[in-house]
Order: structure tokens, then sequence, then C-alpha cells
């Protein structure tokens, strides 16, 4: 293997925990749209076992992928998960009965998504959980009580570490002021590159960051990496 091989392989810090640079993005698991079940629950289990056969250590996945779906194939395909595999998930949204999309951010509903995210991977303490931020907007008053919310679970032994998802270059650095920061969750590909600032921050500070669509999406529309 040559040097820069070496390099892209390393191991990397997420958090109190050594990743691999690839991990896997679990949410397409589901049906249609990220709802309801896999057309092939057999197949959805296979890949799971394959990517942490080939050496993903790193899974992303949320309660609110399917709902209720994701995190149940997650359990039924790899627990007891093996060391050092570290499952990271997410609350600060919720699906309706259609599959829309909206926020359940109350400091009450991100204790609730925590403890539902526990039952569902069976586990007793979740490594990683990633606030998902819905609302526009700069650090405020209501972003405060998220955080002290996500600080009460990790000081309560529910989460080791907390991570922010789509999250901006200010709130990320209001948040440092409060606690340590895991990971950062942003859209981030070759066309496009708005979340430069936010990745030189967590560069500079060892926070690891994750870009989530980084082929936008997958999908062939413009703008997709996928046209090229």
């Amino acid at each position: 293997m040559n040097d820069s091989a070496d390099v892209l392989l390393a191991r990397r810090p997420l958090g109190p925990f050594s990743v691999w640079p690839i991990g896997f993005g679990a949410m397409r698991l589901a049906g249609p749209n990220v709802f309801g079940p896999p057309h092939d629950r057999a197949t959805a289990i296979a890949v799971l076992r394959d990517a942490v056969g080939s050496g993903v250590d790193h899974i992303d996945t949320a309660q609110y992928y399917g709902p209720d779906v994701v995190n149940d194939l997650i359990r039924e395909a790899l627990h007891p998960y093996p060391p050092p595999l570290v499952i990271v998930t997410k609350v600060g949204a919720s699906r309706d009965r259609r599959g829309g999309i909206f926020g359940a951010d109350e400091p009450e509903q991100l204790r609730r998504g925590i403890e539902d995210n526990l039952r569902s991977l069976g586990v007793d303490r979740l490594a990683v959980v990633n606030l998902r931020l819905m609302r526009r907007g700069g650090p405020d008053a209501f972003f405060d009580d998220q955080l002290g919310a996500m600080i009460s679970a990790r000081d309560d032994g529910l989460i080791t570490s907390i991570g922010l998802s789509n999250v901006s270059l200010e709130q990320l650095l209001h948040a440092l002021r409060f606690s340590d920061i895991a990971c950062v969750q942003k859209a981030f590909d070759p066309t496009n590159r708005d979340s430069q600032p936010v990745l030189d921050e967590c560069t500079r500070r060892g926070i690891a960051f994750v870009p989530y669509a980084p082929l936008g999406s997958g999908a062939k529309g413009p703008g997709s990496v996928l046209n090229a």
C-alpha cells in the first residue's frame, strides 16, 4: 500500500472513538423516500452485515428513518454489536403518517427520542447522538435549551458524546462554549461546498466532520456529481 493510501485509510477520531474514514449511512435501507419497510428485508440485513464484514465501523442512523425501521434492521443484523463498531444516531425530527418530516426538537422530545433509540437499538448507552437542527437562525434561547437536554442525557449516562447535524458555524462555536462536540454533519460534495467554513473549523479543532449526501443524495439531477 502506498503512502497516500495509508494516509487515506488512517483511523480518525470520532469523539472518544476511533473509526475508519468511510462509514455507512443506513438511511436508504428503509422503503422509498425513507418511509416504510424495505422491499427486501433479507437484502437490507445482508447489506449491513457485509458492510461491517468489510471493515465499516461507523454506522449513521436515526429512529425516524422509516420511521421505526432502520434501527430495527441494524439490531436484527448486528446485535450484539461487535467492537469497535460505533453506531451514531440522531434526534430532533419525526415523520407523519404520509412520510412528511417535521421537527420533534423540544427538549422533552429530544429526551424521548434518545430513549426510543436506546430501546430500538437494544443498548444501555448510545455512543454518539446528533442533535438535528430543524429551525433556521443563529444561536438563541431555544438552542440553549436543546443543548441543555443533550448535556443532561449525557450526564445521566444515556449517551457518551454529543454531535450536531445541519449546524451553522455560529451555532457550532456557540455550542462549544457549553460542551465538547464529537462530530458535525453537514451537506458537502464537490458541487456544494457551502459548508467549507464549518469543515475548516472542525479540522482546526479536531472535530469529526461527517458529510452527508456526498454524491448529491445519489440523484442525477442538476448539480449532482453523478452528472460528471
